[in-house]
């Protein structure tokens, strides 16, 4: 990385706060195996019982996920996303549901928030957002879409929910990623319309355009 020598207080703590950083960061991306015990030991200067007691908190939050003869994975990059995956798993239901609760209110305070530069942000993802599609872009798609729906969330301007979602990205984008494989549903969810409602600042038309495209998603999973 290089990972900071760490003091002798809290020694867990602080060893739980680098590996942390080091996910957050980019530094391990999903999916990365993360040095070994004696490597992560030898770089932090810490004893390997003080680096084993730090991934195992680790791997209980669910950023890591230890796998016995192969190594240590990095699985998600915060405590919330990691408890969503162990939680929901594959359950699509479980995460649009989830989506729902945040995206609708999110596009309500949005269209009571915003600014002109937010509005024209939109514009610019909405835009990125189809030529993914019509590109057949599919996994740079449900980046774009999951970007999207993040960014009309902090046009609300409220920082706790904004953190919330952000939380949830893997598994907002993931589902995108799960419900994309149906090209009539996503050339109806153009998002056109919830983008002009937000620059109209028409909450309730706002909420209504992200609770409707979200209720038929939701309504395809109960049927699979």
């Amino acid at each position: 990385m290089p990972l900071a020598t760490t003091r002798r207080a809290g020694l867990v703590d602080q060893v739980i706060d680098q590996l942390r950083e080091a996910v957050t960061a980019g530094e391990w991306p999903i999916g990365h195996r993360i040095p070994t015990e004696p490597e992560l030991s030898a770089q932090l200067g810490v004893g390997r019982n003080t680096v084993r007691e730090a991934v195992r908190a680790l791997a209980h939050t669910g950023i890591l996920e230890v796998r016995q003869g192969d190594g240590t994975y990095v699985r998600a990059t915060s405590e919330v996303s990691g408890a969503i995956r162990r939680l929901c798993g594959t359950e699509l239901r479980e995460v649009l549901h989830v989506r729902r609760l945040l995206e609708v209110e999110g596009a309500r305070l949005a269209a009571t928030a915003r600014t002109d530069e937010d509005v024209a942000e939109l514009r610019v993802l909405l835009n990125r957002r189809d030529t993914d599609w019509d590109e057949g872009r599919l996994d740079d798609f449900a980046r774009s879409d999951a970007e999207f729906h993040q960014v009309v969330v902090r046009c609300g301007h409220n920082g706790l929910l904004l953190e919330l979602y952000r939380g949830l990205m893997e598994a907002i984008t993931a589902s995108v990623a799960s419900t994309s494989d149906n090209p009539e549903h996503a050339e109806m969810i153009r998002h056109r319309e919830l983008v002009d409602a937000i620059e109209a600042r028409d909450a309730d038309r706002s909420a209504a355009e992200a609770a409707g495209f979200l209720d038929v998603l939701i309504a395809r999973a109960e049927d699979l």
